[in-house]
């Protein structure tokens, strides 16, 4: 799965706190790049892709990013259309507002708001599910549609824009899994913890831009 091509393309993965930081350093490092963790808002000047992480509640992240002043460098990067990768809360964390625990304003960076997955269904929605690829994205490549990946989440994102939308899973409702506009993608489930797929998916991700900014 390590791509020589990734060796020399500068990642960075936002360090706020969260509690999956360093599963998601191990799986970049294994697609073959060498990811820096930093915490400050000047590591994304020279980034190539910067990645948020993320497990946990939105007003905990919020007040993470805000005390670490990342807010409006976070929106700064993605609207100059840079790559960013978000998962699981770093997806979540994107959208308009949260409704878990309380209303809480996010990122502001997708719109929509963040609700909690229907009644009838084990809440949270853990472990393996099916991805449902709503379109072709080389996000997907190698990646059969219908492949499982795993999640641990109990809110998911209602996206105003469903063209956004690139992939769902079942769980009592169509759940968005995977979002893309420009050079943004982000996934509500963890493919740090998705096997050889979840692997594709970051290797898929980098590898796309490494070539956009070689």
């Amino acid at each position: 799965m390590s791509d020589p091509r990734l060796a020399d393309l500068d990642v960075i993965i936002l360090d706020y706190g969260a509690g999956n930081l360093r599963s998601v350093v191990r799986a970049v490092e294994r697609v073959g790049a060498r990811p820096e963790v930093a915490s400050v808002p000047a590591s994304m000047d020279e980034a190539d892709v910067v990645i948020l992480p993320g497990v946990g509640a939105a007003a905990d992240t919020m007040h993470n990013l805000r005390t670490r002043e990342l807010v409006d460098p976070i929106r700064e990067y993605i609207a100059a259309d840079r790559p960013f990768l978000g998962v699981c809360m770093g997806l979540q964390a994107l959208m308009t507002v949260s409704e878990e625990g309380g209303e809480h304003p996010c990122l502001d960076v997708l719109s929509g708001r963040v609700v909690r997955l229907p009644e009838g269904r084990k809440i949270p929605h853990m472990g393996w599910n099916r991805v449902e690829q709503q379109r072709s994205t080389p996000l997907f490549d190698g990646i059969p549609d219908g492949a499982h990946f795993y999640f641990v989440h109990s809110y998911f994102c209602d996206m105003d824009d469903p063209d956004e939308i690139v992939a769902t899973t079942d769980y009592g409702t169509n759940v968005t899994a995977v979002v893309e506009r420009g050079r943004l993608a982000a996934t509500q489930f963890h493919p740090e913890k998705s096997g050889a797929y979840g692997l594709r998916i970051y290797r898929n991700f980098l590898l796309e831009h490494s070539s956009a900014v070689s």
